[in-house]
């Protein structure tokens, strides 16, 4: 429904200044346009104009999520502790989870994510194959105590999400319902008018099997992904595989034991004996729920401990500390070598850069001493390789072997095949068309409300300020009256005819602003078109601007109308 907001009655205060706490583009222009307010760290106020942005957001999901015959529900945020025991994540989650207590002494914590309420809610309405498959969602507030929330309403403690599950009673139903959320994605994603990329990654602590992440490309984002130049190939950073072929050790000699005191560092290895840091293999030790394990990488590499925990979770990983070397005499501090933990019922894990066969120079398990020709699969053997060094500009592209590009980006969407992982726990079954119980198989798909604002703002904005793409925009045309009476009264006119003819607008009338201020913030707000009631004014002429490209032409009055109702 077409509206016309006038901003002297409006609730808007703009900035000249950027908040001192504000490092992102987003977080210093919504807060200078009046669209949030921070109430306290990682909590935000939607004042009026930003209300109407994020309602615009919402609005173009929810036609997207009907469009696939979605049905919108809203779950409590306030959630009991059981079901989340049920599935383990109680714990999982660690300090990110918001846990309370009621007067009585129950637990209860404040909703990350819904799947299994969701779940107990299918269990309890749906019981035959007939009532399958079902595709809910809802728009709600979310919570996750963040440690250090940062970013404006770019990573908050509570946040605006839409979750929706998909539920079939086979794999088949599951891949159907997954391609149907990746489309409606896709054409969520055009119409908020984000540049967006599509990207494999990992499950974490959702679950399931498959899953990719729908990435907004922006220096201020906290995620990082490849893309290959020469392929279609894309991934989070931590999704990043490789594939190395085993390599033939038949001309390797004998392990050999080197003298080379003060060398307990990769660095001064290397320089000591001449070497490359990539001839040797470095051995890093940590703790996975307590017991001591090493992880060997090749010594130019670094171990990304984001990827090494989403492979052995749900198990807590963490450095060990000189502590942890006390009484342990197998464990040589600088000098640990994986042909020494033989027999030692010590777990190994390794790179698959460490393919067999390959040699390396590396710790002999004594002090000031290592190892040369020490060869995977020969003098040592590995119980498990993982995809776990830190991607690098450069790295094989896992589909060609072309060389992988890094950039940043903002996390706005995620789909996951969850699988029977949810529908397990809860024993959530159906009768089948044979009258027999048949395990309903689930998936997970979110969008971040707030968060896509945000990206928006991040990948739109220029050095005036906000700039939004029309659907989205809190008003479709900002009228602004110069000053004088006649200007004003034409701005309201004008306003008037664009209201009539069905667009939102937003007419500057505010009596005592000076025109520069009202042209500063109409730069700064944002809207996309901008007709400024200026000096022709007495002639029923107005200047029309295009906010983006900053394209000026003056039109009459039914011109204007015309040119922006079309």
């Amino acid at each position: 429904m077409a509206q016309v907001q006038r901003m002297s009655r409006l609730m808007i205060k703009t900035l000249r200044d950027d908040p001192a706490d504000a490092e992102t583009a987003s977080h210093k222009l919504l807060v200078r346009a009046g669209y949030v307010r921070r109430t306290s760290a990682g909590i935000w106020t939607w004042l009026p104009l930003g209300k109407k942005v994020l309602e615009n957001v919402s609005r173009i999901i929810r036609e997207e999520m009907d469009a696939i015959g979605a049905q919108e529900v809203l779950l409590p945020a306030l959630l009991p502790k059981e079901p989340y025991e049920a599935t383990g994540r109680w714990e999982e989650y660690g300090d990110q989870l918001f846990r309370l207590k009621d007067r009585k002494g129950a637990d209860y914590l404040l909703g990350p994510t819904h799947e299994e309420i969701f779940t107990l809610m299918v269990k309890d309405q749906c019981t035959s194959y007939k009532d399958l498959p079902v595709t809910l969602y809802q728009i709600q507030t979310k919570y996750r105590d963040e440690a250090r929330p940062r970013s404006g309403v770019l990573r908050g403690r509570e946040f605006q999400m839409k979750d929706s599950y998909s539920f079939d009673t086979t794999d088949e139903g599951l891949a159907e319902s997954y391609r149907l959320h990746r489309e409606a994605y896709q054409k969520i994603f055009q119409r908020l008018g984000l540049d967006y990329r599509i990207v494999s990654a990992v499950s974490g602590a959702m679950g399931g099997s498959a899953s990719e992440e729908f990435l907004a490309p922006a220096a201020a984002g906290e995620d990082t992904f490849v893309d290959c130049p020469a392929c279609d190939y894309a991934a989070n950073t931590e999704a990043v595989t490789v594939k190395v072929e085993p390599s033939d050790a038949a001309g390797v000699g004998a392990v050999e034991e080197l003298d080379t005191p003060d060398t307990p560092t990769i660095e001064t290895l290397a320089e000591h004996l001449g070497v490359p840091a990539s001839a040797t293999l470095k051995n890093l030790l940590v703790k996975v729920d307590g017991e001591i394990v090493a992880v060997g990488v090749p010594g130019d590499r670094e171990v990304d401990l984001g990827k090494l925990g989403e492979h052995l979770a749900p198990a807590t990983v963490e450095l060990v500390t000189a502590e942890d070397f006390v009484g342990r005499d197998d464990l040589v501090r600088g000098y640990v070598g994986p042909q020494g933990l033989a027999g030692k019922s010590f777990t190994y894990y390794a790179d698959p850069r460490v393919a067999p066969g390959t040699a390396w120079i590396t710790g002999a398990n004594k002090d000031g001493k290592h190892a040369r020709n020490v060869v995977a699969g020969r003098d040592f053997e590995v119980d498990a390789y993982l995809d776990v060094v830190v991607v690098e500009p450069g790295d094989p592209c896992p589909q060609c072997g072309a060389g992988l590009r890094i950039d940043r980006a903002i996390e706005i969407g995620h789909i996951f095949q969850l699988g029977r992982k949810y529908a397990d726990a809860f024993e959530l079954d159906v009768l089948g068309q044979n009258g027999k119980p048949v395990r309903v198989t689930m998936g997970s798909y979110g969008v971040g409300v707030s968060r896509a604002v945000a990206a928006l703002a991040e990948q739109t904005h220029d050095e005036s300020g906000l700039c939004w793409p029309r659907e989205v925009a809190p008003a479709d045309v900002h009228v602004v009256a110069a000053g004088k009476a006649k200007q004003t009264e034409l701005a309201l006119e004008v306003g008037d005819k664009l209201g009539a003819a069905g667009l939102r607008v937003l007419v500057d009338d505010r009596a005592g602003v000076s025109p520069g201020v009202k042209f500063t913030d109409a730069e700064l707000l944002g809207v996309p078109k901008i007709l400024v009631a200026g000096r022709r004014a007495d002639e029923g002429v107005v200047e029309l601007k295009d906010r983006r490209t900053g394209e000026r032409e003056e039109l009459t009055v039914e011109e204007a109308v015309a040119r922006l109702s079309a």
